[in-house]
């Protein structure tokens, strides 16, 4: 049950943006395209190969106590809460495809200490000068340490880590690198405008987003950021092209909500848009993939001399 109330809007938007290098061969469950000669054979399968460069954790906190039990983020000593395992989840998908697996990990919605200010963009680990935290387990832990140092508190907004990310892209358009955004949400958001606008701004740029909804609520607000319906616009200008992708978490845990049921169901839906918008944002620019590395050749046997 998620803690409700004017601030007490609970989630956790976890962001990974990868750099997607485009000389990397990426493949799909039941078939494969080579970003090298950009075919389009993607049957919606999962990304299993290489995307490397950097992603960013965004966390958003909430008013909610996360020592009691009613809370999303309740601290269990027994099982991971909802936004602990569904960041565990589907970081461990998103973790595979970053070169370093060092991740800089944001927070938004919190009073930090030591005077209480609110912010919407923090380093989750406490150290604004190097945010980086070491796979999904020093996410993790820099997660469960912010819950004990920072005050939960809201409103829910999702525009300023959309537009953190969306400046990082802004700065490569030259097809070099791709980014994904991942942000796990319970749904709740205080911004809507301001967020639709972002992501207008965003969809020309080289970068994606992926929200995966948790808990009980209903979702409409995601599902209309999702845009496969109805493309998504602000202020009379509409996306240049799809970049949301929305999942809810719940479809894919079992009825006591601890365990998940299908990784590579989940797996593949998370992932099943991002070939094709990294795809359209090169070809709708005319860039050209660089040329495929040479095959490996295995090094040749040492000769055998005879004395």
């Amino acid at each position: 049950m998620a803690c409700r109330g004017d601030k007490d809007d609970e989630q956790l938007a976890v962001g990974c943006v990868s750099e997607c290098h485009r000389k990397h061969l990426v493949k799909t469950r039941g078939s494969q395209f080579n970003l090298a000669e950009f075919c389009e054979q993607n049957q919606g399968g999962i990304i299993d190969s290489v995307i490397s460069g950097q992603s960013f954790r965004s966390v958003k906190w909430s008013q909610c106590n996360p020592a009691q039990p009613t809370s999303l983020h309740y601290m269990s000593p027994y099982q991971l809460n909802a936004y602990a395992m569904a960041l565990k989840a589907v970081g461990e998908i998103i973790q595979d495809y970053d070169s370093d697996k060092m991740f800089p990990a944001l927070g938004f919605g919190a009073k930090l200490p030591p005077d209480g200010r609110v912010s919407h963009e923090f380093a989750l680990n406490g150290n604004p000068q190097n945010p980086y935290c070491a796979g999904i387990d020093g996410v993790m832990e820099a997660y469960y340490q912010s819950l004990k140092s920072v005050q939960l508190y809201g409103p829910t907004n999702f525009s300023p880590v959309i537009n953190h990310v969306a400046r990082y892209a802004a700065s490569v358009k030259d097809g070099s690198q791709y980014f994904v955004l991942l942000i796990i949400t319970d749904g709740v958001i205080s911004d809507m405008a301001q967020t639709k606008e972002s992501i207008v701004n965003a969809s020309c740029l080289p970068m994606s987003i992926i929200i995966v909804g948790v808990g009980p609520a209903e979702f409409d607000a995601m599902v209309e950021l999702d845009g496969d319906e109805v493309r998504i616009s602000s202020r009379g200008r509409y996306a240049e092209r799809d970049i949301v992708q929305f999942v809810p978490f719940r479809d894919y845990i079992d009825r006591t909500g601890n365990h998940i049921l299908s990784m590579a169901r989940l797996a593949k839906d998370v992932l099943a848009e991002i070939p094709d918008q990294f795809l359209s944002y090169m070809r709708t620019r005319g860039i050209k993939p660089s040329p495929a590395p040479p095959p490996y050749t295995p090094p040749g046997q040492p000769l055998q001399t005879q004395i």
